[in-house]
């Protein structure tokens, strides 16, 4: 009888150890993008839905949630309170978000979006550099001192005025998302005389016989860098693999098509954003070989090191693995 007893302990023991499953993966992705034709991925993997594609063949039901957001900030303030899961922005507000959380929630860059120049334009025809701004100029970006814009024209004013002077145009600038940036300059009836954007935001002021380009980020930071990355914390990636593959992978698939389709792949653009730039218009981004759609990061290690000699931000990396969670696409990268 006692051999009985114990033989089924520890037949019931056994069975409740093997039937314990690990947590299960989200069933909701919560993901951000901003404005412009530099979040095309997101945008296809949106209407294309190949975020519930590829996770279904990781054996999960995923449903997607789009948030909108005009600068990176907003959303790591989203992301820290947990209301997010993946945030899509400019190198700068990764690496705050990564240099802050290094002893808790762990931030990294999950894959990168692609590779894209950003423009500073500007009505006043008298400012042909950034030394000709002055305090009756207002110069429009994503977010003050945080923003990719905001960071290179820190570089750029560094170069042209000299050690310690990157925050001499901090006051010429205004926090204002791309869409109001773009109406209040063209406008000329508000303070705004320049707006350091994006795309297809530049390609539709420069067409504006008014203005002129005064920056371009690739000749501030020293040659082609990423414009945007996905980034997620580690807990979120550590609890759900599947869902964190499945979303890289749609990020892949999405590049692909936008490679092989221009055309159609502008026009699903065009559509979805209800933009009023032309298909042609928006096809010519897509294929401008200064647009590559990679994901592959550029330019992390440049930009990381100005900010840390800004004092803006003190986690010093050597690699851009310091960066960004393991993946293959990572090793090509700097």
């Amino acid at each position: 009888m006692m051999r009985r007893q114990i033989a089924g302990l520890l037949t019931l023991l056994t069975v409740s150890t093997f039937s314990t499953t690990a947590p299960a993966e989200t069933s909701t992705v919560r993901i951000a993008k901003q404005f412009g034709i530099s979040y095309l991925t997101l945008t296809v993997m949106e209407e294309r839905k190949l975020i519930e594609k590829h996770a279904k063949q990781e054996g999960l039901d995923v449903k997607t949630e789009w948030l909108r957001f005009s600068a990176g900030s907003g959303m790591n303030e989203a992301l820290l309170a947990g209301n997010l899961d993946f945030a899509a922005g400019g190198i700068p507000p990764l690496l705050t978000i990564w240099d802050k959380t290094q002893n808790n929630l762990k931030v990294k860059g999950v894959v990168g979006l692609n590779l894209m120049p950003y423009y500073l334009v500007t009505i006043n025809p008298k400012i042909k550099t950034i030394a000709d701004f002055s305090p009756s100029d207002k110069i429009a970006l994503p977010a003050i001192k945080t923003s990719i814009q905001a960071v290179v024209l820190q570089m750029a004013t560094e170069k042209q005025f000299g050690p310690g002077q990157q925050s001499k145009l901090d006051p010429f600038t205004v926090s204002m998302g791309h869409p109001d940036a773009m109406a209040a300059m063209l406008s000329g009836h508000t303070e705004i005389n320049a707006h350091f954007g994006t795309e297809p935001f530049q390609t539709l002021e420069l067409k504006d016989k008014r203005t002129h380009m005064v920056l371009n980020s690739y000749d501030v930071v020293g040659g082609e860098h990423t414009n945007n990355i996905l980034w997620a914390t580690s807990k979120f990636v550590q609890a759900n693999p599947k869902v964190t593959k499945a979303v890289v992978a749609a990020v892949r698939e999405s590049e692909e098509m936008i490679k092989a389709d221009p055309a159609g792949i502008a026009a699903l653009w065009v559509k979805a954003e209800n933009s009023k730039m032309s298909v042609v218009d928006a096809e010519k981004i897509i294929r401008d070989p200064k647009n590559q759609w990679t994901t592959t990061p550029r330019g992390f290690l440049s930009i990381l090191q100005f900010m840390n000699k800004a004092g803006s931000i003190k986690t010093k990396a050597t690699s851009i693995t310091d960066i960004f969670f393991d993946d293959p696409s990572i090793a090509d990268g700097n």
